[in-house]
């Protein structure tokens, strides 16, 4: 079998995000934890001191350990329906058997943050976690929108949301705000991010450095460490790995004849080993729509930074109107020169994966990309079917080639 070069760079991640765990777990006896989404702003607690975990990455991890299963079926014998995000029923089944969850499961929040930028099922999973914790819950409500720019009354209600957060947080905690520690968070924040971009960007090369199952391994600093000296420091390393790469032309993919795109989150029980039959067939996923997400945002001005902040939470990838989208990704289409498209319907993310049939129709018309849509579970192995999905990827590989 081929053998494909790995970056040592994600040696390098996965240690500083088991640290992160282990930290956060010892830490937590002396610091407030806050439960957050992955949309919502942790420069702001990070700026006070708050200890910040994440249950969508926790259920991630629960998928790439094939522990998600397990865990779900503890949640659906509770009541929860099978059709929920499996990162939801992941997290719900850990907390309810917690002697049985990866890493020991995560500490207990004294407080939650959840902003509905990524999609509404946050609400009632993190309704059920502060019920259950008998925790703090602070909604962050950011409007849907249709437009690349966000009507400025919307920027508007998002700041002064941010800065009631700044008040209850205080409140909570008992912690003070701190503006020149936030400054500092805002400009680790945007380097990070900034080197996020580059890193991506270097994806079109060709041959790319990077496939996107190294990426979806790269992107957990910049979910879970943005804001931190961590996450810079892992990224900068990262970079100067894939611009080697690219000094020698090195590709991801040896002898790379297509150059794919990526749409949706990733299968995480079956990261590479899903790739692999397109990796043998000479395929690179040279981008994504998935880790962009964190790539595709104006810096945070730190002299304006509550209003630019809301501009940053507004523009996330699936809380834009399908036109909005399309442009992005037909943008990603050809900065990379891909010559096809593998769409992920994933059976728990419904905003990203309801307008797939429309946006394969836009991208076909505009551009004649082919494209293949594939249903699976980001976390859930029972909605998998390997024998299809190989199927349908020896197919598509016939109509690149």
């Amino acid at each position: 079998m081929p053998k494909y070069p790995r970056l040592r760079s994600l040696k390098a991640i996965n240690r500083v995000m088991e640290q992160y765990y282990v930290k956060r777990k010892l830490l937590a006896r002396l610091k407030p934890v806050a439960y957050v989404t992955s949309g919502a702003p942790v420069e702001i607690l990070e700026a006070m001191g708050v200890l910040t975990l994440y249950p969508e990455n926790y259920g991630a991890l629960c998928g790439a350990r094939r522990e998600a299963v397990k865990a779900c079926a503890v949640a659906e014998a509770a009541g929860y329906s099978q059709d929920l995000c499996s990162y939801a029923r992941a997290h719900i089944g850990t907390v309810m058997r917690p002697g049985e969850a990866p890493l020991g499961g995560l500490p207990k929040p004294n407080l939650l943050l959840c902003c509905n930028n990524i999609c509404g099922t946050v609400l009632k999973w993190y309704e059920a976690l502060a019920d259950h914790y008998d925790a703090p819950l602070f909604v962050l409500d950011v409007p849907f929108q249709r437009g690349a720019q966000p009507e400025p009354h919307a920027v508007q209600y998002v700041a002064h949301q941010l800065q009631e957060l700044i008040g209850w947080t205080e409140e909570v905690t008992g912690l003070r705000w701190r503006p020149k520690k936030f400054r500092q968070v805002l400009e680790l924040s945007n380097e990070a991010v900034s080197l996020w971009r580059e890193i991506r960007d270097l994806g079109m090369h060709k041959p790319s450095p990077i496939n996107a199952p190294d990426l979806f391994v790269a992107m957990a600093p910049i979910v879970a460490l943005r804001g931190t000296r961590q996450a810079v420091e892992v990224y900068r390393g990262l970079k100067e790995e894939l611009e080697e790469r690219v000094a020698h032309g090195i590709g991801a993919v040896p002898g790379e004849r297509y150059r794919l795109l990526w749409d949706n989150i990733a299968i995480w029980y079956r990261l590479y080993r899903f790739f692999r039959p397109l990796m043998d067939a000479g395929a690179c996923f040279v981008t994504d729509t998935y880790t962009n997400a964190w790539a595709a945002v104006e810096p945070i001005d730190p002299d304006d930074p509550l209003p630019s902040l809301a501009r940053t939470l507004l523009a996330v990838f699936i809380n834009l109107d399908l036109e909005t989208r399309s442009r992005i990704v037909a943008d990603l289409a050809r900065r990379f020169a891909v010559d096809g498209m593998v769409m992920h319907a994933n059976w728990s993310c419904k905003p990203f994966s309801l307008t797939q049939t429309d946006l394969r129709a836009a991208l076909r018309e505009e551009m004649n990309l082919p494209v293949l849509i594939l249903e699976a579970d980001m976390c859930d192995s029972r909605r998998y079917n390997e024998k299809a999905a190989r199927e349908r990827i020896a197919a598509f590989l016939e109509i690149l080639g």
